[in-house]
């Protein structure tokens, strides 16, 4: 398993794929309030989603192989 020494970098490699969401979700709500158009943002938030999607399997089965070692 993982050790508790561990957790801390574990988050620090999962902050940088958090901080594109929260930039062009934060973008498309100020798109939305300030009356412009908002539907690129949500086209990258949507195409960020099917990325995550798509590699979701191989992360996952990395992370079995790895665990298993």
């Amino acid at each position: 398993g993982v050790q508790t020494c561990a957790l801390p970098i574990l988050a620090l490699l999962a902050l940088p794929l958090c901080v594109p969401t929260l930039i062009f979700g934060a973008g498309a709500i100020e798109a939305v309030s300030t009356g412009d158009g908002f539907l690129v943002h949500l086209a990258i938030l949507g195409a960020l989603a099917l990325l995550a999607l798509a590699t979701t399997p191989w992360a996952m089965a990395a992370a079995l192989r790895q665990a298993g070692e």
